[in-house]
């Protein structure tokens, strides 16, 4: 079943002969369960398409349908609470708050849309991702995979329909790289996710369910291309 798709989207930047056309007429379709991975040179757009897909950034033109909504259509306040629910953010860098143990970041976006913690929802989350015993560590005791493990528990907590990830491995040797890979298929397969990830690693892209090849903005090979 469809759980993602951009019809047509575009993101352009400048006027006339400065224009930069970071997406360029791109159509993809994802469906619900699929792993999938974006791929493609520095510069080729593919940081620019997951955050449209992601409804971080707006599209120049086209449209981006996330469970059959439009996104390109909502209010930035409809838009926030609709990311909330439906979308997980991985990244590269963490983003995890120093202040905050692994407990309050990983159940920060349940408190940002007034939720009720399920704890034990939580909590079989933290121990499937082994940091059942670091819930009242702060980030900077973690190494680097424990603290992508968070990064992974805060993306889930909130049970949402697509997990994107954007060179979610970026910064791990290639053994951690491998095992939250591993964690991450695990997780979504257990909760009937959908899973879209940025990675410059082959290895990560063979594991993938598909690749999808970007250049210069355009989605060259995988897309699944909406006629």
């Amino acid at each position: 079943m469809k759980i993602l798709q951009t019809i047509n989207l575009k993101k352009y930047y400048g006027e006339k002969e400065n224009i930069v056309k970071a997406i360029d007429d791109t159509s993809i379709c994802i469906n619900q369960g699929e792993f999938v991975v974006i791929v493609g040179k520095s510069g080729s757009g593919k940081s620019t398409l997951i955050h449209m897909l992601g409804g971080l950034d707006n599209p120049t033109d086209g449209k981006v349908y996330i469970s059959d909504k439009d996104i390109s259509t909502l209010k930035e306040e409809e838009l926030a609470i609709f990311r909330r629910r439906n979308i997980g953010f991985i990244f590269q860098d963490y983003n995890l708050i120093q202040s905050l143990n692994v407990w309050e970041n990983i159940v920060l976006p349940l408190g940002l849309d007034s939720k009720k913690v399920d704890i034990n929802f939580v909590d079989e989350i933290i121990t499937t991702l082994g940091l059942e015993n670091k819930k009242e560590n702060l980030p900077s005791t973690l190494s680097g995979g424990q603290q992508q493990r968070v990064a992974i528990a805060r993306a889930l907590v909130s049970n949402p329909t697509i997990i994107l990830a954007d060179e979610a491995t970026g910064n791990l040797d290639s053994k951690t790289s491998e095992e939250v890979i591993n964690l991450i298929k695990m997780m979504i397969k257990k909760y009937s996710q959908t899973l879209v990830m940025i990675t410059h690693d082959e290895s990560i892209a063979q594991m993938a369910d598909r690749v999808i090849f970007i250049e210069d903005g355009k989605v060259v090979k995988g897309g699944a291309t909406i006629d």
